[in-house]
C-alpha cells in the first residue's frame, strides 16, 4: 500500500529523557542529522534506543512472511505509537494499522493512515461520528471496528443515522462481528450470538456487516487455537449463507500463534483474512523470545531479534555479588519479567557479555543486579538490557534514538501514547 503519512514536528529539548539537552530545542530531523555517537553524544542515562539492523529486520520478516502466505496485514499500532514504525511498515506493504483505542484510530489518522481497523468494540458516539465523517470527506479511507452486543450496534447506528436514515450518499460505518473465547474478555461466545448480532447490524441503518474478527492470544495450546480459527470460518460461512457479504473479513492476531493463523486461512478465496500483530516489530528477549512461532517456523528464532535497548549506568556496589543500575520501574516495564541484561559495557570502553548477571528487583530508578563472581562490575560501567513485552516498552519514552551497529544515530522517533 502505497501511502504518504504525515509525521508531526517533534522536538528535542530539556524535556527529553535520556538526553541532555539544556540550550535551545532542536527539530528531531536537525537532532538526527546531527550522527550523534552513542557513547559520546548528548545522552544521558538511562536510554532507550532502537536497533536499526534488528528492527528493519522484523519489519521485513512479517511483510515477507504474510505476502507469501496470500494474508493481509494490519500491524497492531499499539506497541509503539510511532509514526516512523507505522511507515515502515507501511512501505513494506501493510494493508493497514490496527488500533486498540479510539485515541489511537485518530493518532493513526493524523499521521495519514488511510486503512485503520480497531480491534475492539467502539460505543462512544462522537467518535463514531467522526469517522462517518472520514468515511464522507475520503473516499480512500477505510475503517473497521467490532461489535458483540445489541447495544454496540444501537450506539453506532443512532450516531450515524440519529434519525433511523443514513445521510444520503454517505457510506455506512463497516463493522465486525466480534467472536471470543470462555473467560476471555469482548466477543459473542457462541455462533448463535455471532449471527444474533450480525441480523441486529443488517438491520440498522448506517451499519453494514464486514465480517468476523476475533483475538487466539488467550488460548495456550495448539489444537485450541486451530478449533477458535474452525469456530471463526465457521462464523463467516453462516455469515455469508445469511445474505451477509460474499467474501466476509476474518481478522485474527497476536504475536505468538501467526503461523497456525497462516496454515488455517492464507490464500483462502472465501473470506479476506487480515492478520494483526504487532510485537514482532520489536521482538524481545524474554516473552516473544520464548513464544514466537519463528520457534516452530523452519526459518528459525533468529529470524526475529530484540530490537529495544535499554542502557543504564552502574551507580553502586555496594556489597560483594550486588551492582546498583540507575534504571528502575520509570524506565523499564517489567509486566512480563525483568529487564535482561545483555553486554556489559566497561568505562574504558570495552564489551563482554553479561552472563550470569540477573535483574532481581526494581525500585522506580534503581536496578538491583545480582552479578557472579569474577565479573568486575564497577560504578560508571554500563549494562545493556532487552526487555520482555514491547508493547509496554515504548510508553515509557517519548523520543526513542535509532542508532546503527556503529552506535550512531541513524533516525529517531517520538512515541504518541
Amino acid at each position: 500500500m502505497s501511502e504518504r503519512l504525515t509525521i508531526p514536528t517533534e522536538y528535542v529539548d530539556w524535556r527529553t529523557k535520556g538526553l541532555w539537552w539544556p540550550g535551545e530545542p532542536v527539530t528531531l530531523d536537525e537532532f538526527v542529522a546531527r550522527k550523534d555517537h552513542l557513547f559520546d553524544g548528548p545522552f544521558t542515562w538511562p536510554l532507550m534506543v532502537l536497533r536499526a539492523s534488528a528492527l528493519e529486520r522484523n519489519v521485513a520478516a512479517l511483510a515477507d512472511f504474510t505476502r507469501d502466505r496470500g494474508l493481509l496485514f494490519a500491524p497492531h499500532g499499539k506497541t509503539a505509537m510511532s509514526p516512523l514504525i507505522t511507515r515502515r511498515q507501511l512501505d513494506a506493504g501493510a494493508w493497514g494499522i490496527t488500533a486498540a483505542t479510539a485515541n489511537q484510530v485518530l493518532v493513526f489518522r493524523r499521521f495519514g493512515v488511510r486503512r485503520i481497523l480497531l480491534a475492539n468494540e467502539l460505543l462512544d458516539a462522537k467518535t463514531l461520528r467522526w469517522a462517518a465523517a472520514e468515511l464522507d470527506s475520503d473516499p480512500d479511507f477505510e475503517f473497521l471496528f467490532y461489535v458483540d452486543s445489541p447495544e454496540g450496534v444501537a450506539v453506532a447506528s443512532q450516531a450515524v443515522a440519529p434519525h433511523g436514515t443514513p445521510r444520503e450518499g454517505a457510506r455506512p460505518l463497516r463493522v465486525l462481528i466480534e467472536r471470543g473465547v470462555p473467560g476471555g474478555r469482548t466477543g459473542c461466545r457462541t455462533r448463535e450470538e455471532v449471527l444474533a448480532v450480525a441480523r441486529e447490524v443488517a438491520g440498522a441503518p448506517g451499519l453494514e456487516v464486514a465480517g468476523v474478527a476475533g483475538y487466539e492470544g488467550p488460548l495456550g495450546e495448539a489444537a485450541d487455537v486451530r478449533g477458535f480459527l474452525d469456530d471463526l470460518l465457521g462464523d463467516a460461512a453462516a455469515l455469508t449463507g445469511e445474505d451477509g457479504p460474499e467474501r466476509p473479513v476474518l481478522s485474527v492476531g497476536g504475536s505468538a500463534w501467526f503461523d497456525l493463523v497462516a496454515e488455517a486461512l492464507g490464500g483462502r478465496e472465501d473470506v479476506l483474512p487480515i492478520l494483526r500483530s504487532g510485537a514482532y516489530v520489536a521482538h524481545d528477549d524474554g516473552l516473544y523470545l520464548r513464544t514466537t512461532p519463528y520457534n516452530r517456523l523452519p526459518d528459525g528464532p533468529e529470524t526475529l531479534s530484540g530490537a529495544l535497548e535499554l542502557w543504564a549506568q552502574v551507580t553502586s556496589t555496594p556489597e560483594e555479588g550486588l551492582a546498583i543500575a540507575g534504571m528502575g520501574r520509570r524506565e523499564a516495564n517489567h509486566d512480563q519479567g525483568f529487564p535482561i541484561p545483555r553486554v556489559l559495557r566497561r568505562a574504558d570502553g570495552t564489551v563482554v557479555p553479561a552472563e550470569g548477571v540477573e535483574v532481581f528487583d526494581l525500585n522506580d530508578h534503581h536496578a538491583y543486579l545480582r552479578v557472579p563472581d569474577g565479573l568486575g562490575v564497577r560504578p560508571g560501567d554500563l549494562f545493556s538490557f532487552g526487555i520482555s513485552h514491547p508493547c509496554t516498552a515504548f510508553d515509557r519514552w517519548q523520543v526513542i534514538p535509532v542508532v546503527d551497529d556503529d552506535d550512531r544515530v541513524v533516525d529517531a522517533t517520538a512515541t504518541y501514547f
